[in-house]
């Protein structure tokens, strides 16, 4: 790794006592160190302390470390719609996509000899504890970057010596397993930000609004000297606090001769552009990422969703989909007491809007894919679709439209046209455009309910259905989504395909994970 990323302190710095942790060795699972953590550095004598922790983890899982990350969802044109994440909303980025300013500002306020330590620092530990014992509680810590990277992986938040004595055995493990670079990208994309922000990419998203290799050396300080507190120093709640700790974290840069006096001051100068609390905002579509998360859980698992890092290209239109909560919203005004909407395009049945209801604060009922409704002479043109498949009919074909009676358990059904009227001989292509009930039911008797019902399957509709008399006009209840999908299945010649909200998904590595593109 470069100096540039691991800045050196001057021949006048050099003069720091190296902690060295002895030999260390596992042997069945045991780390045996000989761990020097008294302040004996500052008197001038070395006291050792053999100690033997039995239960601490084995630092090599960390060869696999994958923390976890935010799910970000897209539009079908890849405009950022929201973001999933459960405790942790993280972002992993390499090192050599971190800005040169935030490395050399955090080790600098952190760990200043964080490139020749071994993981733990005698100096640091004697100044902490030398702090400690005048004001008789703690006050300062001695933590080596990868004091702090085990403690955050490992160990508890708990202050305590045997859990100080712990992270210095890790410390001096981990600096013997990875490399410098290694520990450094570990420790910037896994530690606490503020805000529910983890790792340096998506704090520098959400304080500052842009990617973390495109901070500048203010922004870079002021987000470096947020660690200490992150919450109390959050630029966002306490920015004259914020700005104070970027002071700090200037000056003790121009102490060690990594910035000039000329780039403190200009760097002091800098305005603070700051950008929106995005990890406290709801989804502008509720019911549409609500769905996307219930059809990603089937395929993936929750675990995956929200600790996964995914990329997600749903199949939503943004135009489509506010034309869709617009026009619910008219009808709504207009006197319907909740309404439901939902489009699919034929071609793929990406499902390009969707709207659950008129107001998921007070409904998170979603009453696109969930609610069960008659759909009344929607339902008709299926009985025909039967008609038509069966080879023995025709649109030309003629039907009555005349009275006639049914057996209906231990009554007669007489269905009845709208208008109470009956209109004779007809081809069925003028019966389904007049939306006539007599013919249809007859015509569901002719082919046979089973054999509409099977249609019905083939369309896509999978709720419960009964093979009553009515069922040609409506008489069965189905979802919106069940409707537009059969209808979808018809516009496209009768090929059907289940509906989707997910065009593709790709792992934060770039894995494919889903994909629902036209084969």
């Amino acid at each position: 790794m470069s100096s540039k990323t691991f800045p050196k302190h001057k021949s006048e710095d050099e003069s720091t006592v190296q902690f060295l942790g002895g030999v260390t060795k596992v042997a069945g699972g045991t780390l045996l160190g000989l761990i020097l953590l008294t302040s004996s550095v500052v008197a001038g004598g070395l006291v050792g302390l053999a100690i033997s922790f039995r239960n601490l983890p084995d630092v090599r899982v960390l060869r696999n470390y994958a923390p976890s990350e935010t799910t970000h969802i897209y539009d079908v044109k890849g405009k950022h719609l929201t973001s999933l994440h459960g405790e942790a909303n993280r972002e992993v980025v390499p090192l050599d996509e971190i800005s040169p300013h935030l490395k050399r500002s955090v080790l600098a306020i952190e760990d200043s000899y964080f490139s020749s330590h071994v993981g733990v620092n005698a100096n640091s530990i004697g100044r902490a504890a030398k702090a400690n014992f005048a004001k008789g509680e703690t006050v300062e810590g001695g933590s080596t970057l990868t004091m702090q990277l085990v403690k955050n992986l490992f160990l508890t938040q708990q202050r305590a010596v045997t859990r100080k004595i712990a992270e210095a055995v890790l410390a001096l493990r981990v600096e013997q397993v990875f490399k410098k670079n290694e520990i450094f990208e570990m420790y910037l994309n896994q530690i606490y930000w503020g805000n529910n922000n983890y790792g340096a990419e998506t704090a520098s998203q959400s304080y500052f609004g842009k990617s973390v290799r495109e901070l500048n050396l203010a922004e870079s300080a002021m987000m470096a000297g947020v660690i200490q507190a992150p919450e109390d120093l959050s630029p966002f709640f306490n920015l004259p606090g914020a700005i104070r700790r970027q002071h700090i974290v200037l000056q003790r840069m121009k102490e060690l001769q990594w910035i000039t006096e000329a780039e403190e001051k200009q760097a002091r100068a800098y305005k603070i552009k700051l950008g929106k609390i995005s990890s406290f905002q709801g989804s502008e579509i509720p019911y549409v990422t609500e769905a996307i998360v219930q059809e990603l859980t089937k395929k993936l698992g929750r675990e995956a969703i929200f600790k996964g890092g995914l990329r997600i290209q749903s199949s939503i239109d943004t135009r489509l989909q506010r034309l869709a909560e617009d026009t619910v919203r008219r009808s709504y005004r207009s006197g319907a007491d909740q309404m439901a909407l939902v489009s699919v395009d034929p071609r793929t049945h990406y499902i390009k809007a969707m709207v659950g209801g008129v107001d998921y604060k007070k409904s998170q009922y979603n009453r696109a894919t969930q609610a069960l409704r008659q759909p009344g002479s929607a339902f008709k043109p299926f009985v025909y679709y039967a008609a038509f498949a069966s080879g023995k009919y025709a649109p030309d074909t003629t039907i009555m439209d005349s009275p006639v009676g049914y057996p209906d358990g231990y009554d007669m059904y007489y269905p009845q046209n709208y208008d109470r009227s009956f209109g004779g001989g007809m081809t069925l292509r003028r019966a389904l455009e007049m939306s006539r009930n007599v013919p249809a039911v007859k015509l569901g008797q002719e082919v046979g309910l089973n054999k509409v019902i099977e249609i019905c399957r083939s369309l896509g509709i999978k709720s419960p259905i009964e093979p009553v008399i009515s069922l040609p006009l409506g008489a069965v209840d189905v979802t919106p989504l069940e409707m537009a999908t059969a209808y979808a299945t018809i516009g496209n010649n009768g090929w059907h395909a289940d509906p989707t909200l997910i065009v593709q998904a790709t792992d934060s590595k770039g894995g494919m994970v889903i994909d629902n593109r036209p084969k």
